[in-house]
């Protein structure tokens, strides 16, 4: 099984977009469509929220389904808010504020009264990690109990901008970096699984330029950079000599 030495698991602050609370739309829906207002552009829209501008494009047609309106007048140039655009962007910086602010709140106020470390969790991370944070905390806190949250693949930092966790513990890399505290606690190869019969499969060590044109199962397009990462998108378009995997 190919193996490179570029893969790290981490332990990390991170961020998880608000559970689904329904007006006439999700509040994801609703950051989405503030990002592209506020962009008025897709791509970089999609690149602020770290996930696929496919899948954006999607999510924004869905929410103008939902409302029965047309949000945005999109050409080839550029993308302009009609009326209801602006009405919207208007109301959903309130809503989002509002919103935020009262789930800290309230996020803070159970965390302080029953003495919670609210972890965030993507799949089935940790090896190992959780059992020592649980053991660590025994010792240190012994009244206190850890509450673990598994979040989607569309919640790239795992419930800390949202104040919904206290500690996140998810893959890097790790999106917008520079807003969280974070420290890398474990590391592991990144491998690539072939079948038996596959061309390259009884190679002792094979480059990712050998892997360019090659069919991955991946993480979902909401898994953005993460997405990436595992699927070795940029080494793969753009291979290096040293960019190795081996058996």
């Amino acid at each position: 099984m190919p193996r490179s030495r570029s893969s790290v698991k981490t332990f990390c602050y991170a961020f998880r977009l608000c559970n689904v609370v329904r007006m006439d739309a999700h509040l994801r829906d609703l950051r989405y469509f503030l990002a592209v207002a506020e962009e008025l552009h897709f791509t970089r829209a999609a690149e602020r929220l770290f996930v696929s501008q496919p899948a954006l494009s999607r999510q924004i047609a869905k929410l103008e389904r939902d409302l029965r309106v047309s949000l945005l007048e999109r050409d080839r140039r550029q993308v302009r808010l009609t009326s209801a655009g602006q009405a919207l962007l208007d109301g959903s910086r309130t809503m989002l504020t509002t919103w935020d602010e009262t789930r800290r709140a309230v996020s803070d106020a159970a965390a302080i009264a029953g003495s919670v470390l609210r972890i965030g969790m993507q799949t089935s991370i940790g090896r190992g990690i959780l059992a020592e944070i649980s053991e660590s905390l025994r010792r240190t806190h012994p009244t206190w109990t850890v509450s673990l949250t598994q979040v989607k693949w569309d919640d790239p930092t795992a419930g800390l901008a949202d104040h919904s966790t206290d500690l996140g513990l998810l893959w890097l890399p790790l999106s917008d970096p520079d807003r969280f505290r974070w420290v890398t606690v474990a590391s592991e190869p990144r491998y690539v699984a072939l079948p038996a019969g596959h061309r390259l499969a009884k190679r002792r060590r094979v480059s990712l330029c050998d892997l360019a044109d090659e069919p991955f199962i991946a993480l979902p397009e909401q898994a953005g950079a993460q997405r990436a990462f595992w699927l070795a998108q940029n080494e793969r378009a753009q291979p290096t000599k040293g960019s190795r995997l081996s058996l």
